[in-house]
């Protein structure tokens, strides 16, 4: 008897429907899996006929041939367990076929028949409303996640015969239902706030600035200067993530497995901070079937590279493609995905290989030679898609013993956000919707200068030795330092702030 249980793979962040087609037949005793299928889908055959053995039902011993259709995409992972058992009950007359019709069925067995949790269940939840099902048979520990999508009906089980009971009319459920406004006011909190940073008020700014206009940065500075406390509190001051941003995060960190325990939605936006050996395939994502890397999982979040000269060369330069384009593609034979990558980088850096060259507190003992092979290690083409650089000095005691009344993220939050809105109000004709986005046609019409404000850039060009290439940026940067005030026109005062922020640019920086 054929018995046919419908399912889903992952396939980048989409899921894709598959048919589990099971053939019991008599013959010689074999149990063989076809449809390309990968080593935790063969050995499914092992898993499934102990869940089946151990919790009651009988396993046929007879010839079974399961087919995952379409058989010419590569299929991965554990998810195919339940389905193939519920498949062979089925065939087996334990199940009525008529029963299973209705649902997507995903799970992973344990050897004792209990089901255990998948990758992508968001995904998957989504494919069920858009093929119009009845609903998704799931694992308890993945219900709350699949719940996020209304419309459907969401199961969440914990056993292979709770499943046959379901079905079998014999035990009613419940869907699993969730709010999501309360998962939005209960997980859209910080643990990092600005107010815990004592002085840095020239760099605070700076992030505020990179904030509101969704600007690359790079911090420079000797060890302990702060730069890594600075970095995990700019998520704080990000603009407090929609629905849809909440959606397509949490869809990326679903499939790869990282999605927090009991927190089925996303709602801080994510802040990753890979180490510098980290490989090029981990930091855009690889593998012989391709998985998300560290720039889709900080998608709508932060992108932290602390010691940036550290890295590989080879590892920066594919940053390109991702922060050009705000999505990563990754070909290989068997599959090209696409996996969005739409992220604000954040980088730190030493101004030397000793750390102290801008230290007055420290002899810097590199040579002008070694400071510049290291600051070399980052290219050109990366520096020029960094909007801002600026100095991060240690801090002076008299900053660390005061007990002056610091802002807090929620206040800095509120001008960025204020900032924001201006910036998609004149931009909701270009398909934009930040100044970091802004092209060069787009500048002569959004950054126009008054007298004074072109001489100052020009003066500042001859004087401090600023490349071509940093016109734009400081264009772009004074626009967002007028929209934090508001203000139609860029004034001088927004340029001159502006200039401050190319410190690599400066050929006396050395």
């Amino acid at each position: 008897m054929i018995a046919k249980i419908l399912s889903s793979a992952v396939l980048g962040l989409d899921a894709l429907l598959v048919e589990v087609e099971l053939d019991v037949a008599s013959g010689l005793p074999m149990f063989t899996i076809v449809g390309l299928p990968d080593a935790a889908i063969k050995e499914s055959k092992d898993r499934v006929r102990a869940a089946l053995k151990n919790t009651g039902f009988n396993f046929p011993v007879k010839k079974i041939t399961v087919n995952l259709a379409p058989a010419d995409v590569k299929k991965e992972g554990s998810a195919f367990d339940l389905p193939m058992a519920l498949g062979i009950l089925v065939a087996e007359g334990v199940l009525d076929p008529d029963s299973v019709k209705p649902y997507l069925v995903v799970g992973e067995l344990s050897l004792d028949g209990r089901v255990k949790a998948i990758r992508g269940a968001l995904s998957m939840a989504v494919a069920v409303k858009e093929a119009n099902l009845r609903g998704l048979i799931l694992p308890a520990e993945n219900a709350s996640e699949a719940a996020v999508v209304e419309g459907i009906h969401v199961f969440g089980v914990e056993t292979l015969p709770q499943v046959v009971e379901f079905l079998s009319d014999r035990q009613p459920m419940t869907p699993i239902r969730v709010d999501l406004q309360q998962i939005f006011s209960d997980h859209a909190v910080y643990g990092d706030d600005f107010l815990d940073v004592k002085g840095q008020d020239h760099a605070k700014r700076a992030l505020e600035v990179a904030a509101a206009g969704g600007h690359n940065l790079l911090m420079i500075g000797p060890p302990g200067s702060g730069k890594t406390m600075l970095a995990k509190r700019l998520p704080s001051i990000l603009p407090v993530m929609n629905f849809a941003e909440a959606i397509e995060t949490t869809k990326v960190h679903s499939v790869v497995g990282l999605l927090p325990e009991r927190r089925p939605l996303l709602s801080t936006r994510p802040f990753r901070s890979p180490h510098h050996t980290i490989s090029d395939a981990g930091l855009v994502g690889g593998g012989p079937v391709p998985k998300p890397g560290e720039v889709s999982l900080a998608h709508n979040g932060v992108l932290f590279l602390d010691e940036l000269p550290e890295f590989r060369r080879n590892v920066l330069e594919v940053l390109r493609q991702p922060i050009e384009e705000g999505r990563v593609t990754i070909s290989r034979a068997t599959a090209t995905l696409s996996y969005p990558a739409q992220f604000m980088l954040l980088a730190a850096m030493n101004p030397c290989p000793c750390g102290f060259f801008t230290d007055p507190a420290h002899a810097c003992v590199c040579t002008p030679l070694q400071i510049q092979r290291y600051r070399a290690r980052v290219s050109g083409p990366l520096l020029d898609r960094i909007d801002i650089h600026v100095e991060v000095p240690a801090v002076p005691f008299r900053d660390l013993a005061t007990d002056r009344v610091r802002e807090d993220s929620t206040t800095i939050r509120n001008r960025v956000n204020r900032a924001r809105i201006l910036q998609q109000e004149r931009y909701k004709s270009d398909g934009i919707y930040c100044n970091a986005q802004l092209r060069p046609r787009q500048l002569k019409k959004y950054c126009a200068l008054d007298e004074n404000s072109r001489k100052l850039i020009e003066l500042a060009m001859a004087k401090l030795g600023l490349s071509a290439r940093a016109y734009n940026r400081i264009l772009k940067v004074a626009r967002t330092i007028a929209d934090l005030e508001a203000k139609e026109r860029i004034e001088s005062s927004h340029v001159s702030e502006a200039i401050q922020y190319r410190t690599l640019d400066r050929r006396n920086y050395v």
